[in-house]
C-alpha cells in the first residue's frame, strides 16, 4: 500500500580522505562547480586555510574533524538555510555518543554546537542556484574539536574528552545526515524543525543576538528562522548569530 510519500532514493556516500587540504568546502566548491555527483564527502587531517562565517578564518588541527559533503537536492533556493540546521541535527547525533553524561549538549542558532557552554563544533553551508532559482547544489563544511580546542578570540571552546578519530566520527555523520535528508526530502521541513529544538536551548531561555535584539527563546518557525520574545513581541529572525 503506498504511504503517499515521494519516492526518493537512498544517499551512497563516497569519503575521500586528504593528509591536508587548505579549506575541505573550497575543494568541494570546485568538484561540484564542475558537475560532482551529489553524495562525496572530503575530509582531511590537515585544514590549513578554513572557512567560518562572515569570511573568518581558522585552521584545523590533526586531530580534529574537517569535513564537507556534497548535496544536490533540488527545492527552491529560498529553502538552502534549512539545509544548515539539518546539518546541525545530523552532527549532533553523530558527536552525542562521545559526550559524557551529566555535560549539556546543545544547539545554538543557527550552527554551532555547545558543550558545557563552550563551542565544540560549527559548519558552513554554501550554495548554488539554478536559472530556475532552485538549489543546484549545496557543499556543508563541519568542524568539531575531537583533540583539542583552538583558542578563539572572546568565545569559550571545548573539545570531546575520549578524542575519537576523525574517521570514526564520519561515519555515523555521514549516516544521520542521509537519514534526516531522506525525512526531510519525504517529509517536509517540520520533523527537522522538531528534532533541532529537541536539541536547542531550553524553552524561554535568554537570548541576546549580535547586533542588540535580546529576549526569550521561543523555537523555530516553520521555516527555520529563530523565534525571540522582546518587548511584546514575538521577532522571526531569518539571519545573524547568537552570542
Amino acid at each position: 500500500m503506498s504511504t503517499g510519500a515521494p519516492l526518493v532514493a537512498p544517499l551512497t556516500w563516497r569519503l575521500e580522505c586528504h593528509e591536508e587540504l587548505g579549506s575541505t568546502s573550497d575543494h568541494l566548491l570546485d568538484r561540484a562547480a564542475a558537475g560532482e555527483a551529489e553524495g562525496l564527502a572530503v575530509l582531511a587531517h590537515l585544514q590549513t586555510a578554513g572557512r567560518g562565517r562572515d569570511g573568518r578564518s581558522w585552521r584545523g588541527e590533526v586531530g580534529n574533524l574537517h569535513i564537507s559533503l556534497l548535496l544536490r537536492p533540488g527545492g527552491p533556493a529560498r529553502l538552502a538555510p534549512q539545509w544548515g540546521l539539518i546539518a546541525a541535527v545530523a552532527l549532533h547525533d553523530a558527536l552525542a555518543p562521545f559526550v559524557p553524561g551529566g555535560v549539556a549538549f546543545t544547539l545554538k542558532w543557527p550552527n554551532d554546537l555547545m558543550l558545557g557552554g563552550a563551542k565544540l563544533a560549527g559548519m558552513l553551508c554554501e550554495s548554488s542556484t539554478d536559472a530556475t532559482g532552485h538549489i543546484e547544489w549545496l557543499v556543508i563544511g563541519l568542524g568539531a574539536n575531537l583533540a583539542q580546542a583552538p583558542a578563539v578570540e572572546g568565545r569559550a571552546t571545548a573539545c570531546l574528552p575520549g578524542r575519537p578519530a576523525p574517521e570514526v566520527v564520519a561515519a555515523p555523520l555521514l549516516d544521520r545526515v542521509a537519514h534526516w535528508r531522506l525525512r526531510y526530502l519525504r517529509e517536509g521541513f517540520a520533523p527537522i524543525r522538531a528534532a533541532w529544538e529537541a536539541r536547542g536551548p531550553a524553552p524561554d531561555a535568554a537570548l541576546v543576538l549580535r547586533g542588540g535584539l535580546a529576549g526569550g527563546y521561543r523555537g523555530l518557525s516553520e521555516s527555520g528562522s529563530l523565534l525571540i520574545a522582546a518587548g511584546g513581541t514575538v521577532h522571526a529572525v531569518m539571519s545573524g548569530e547568537v552570542d
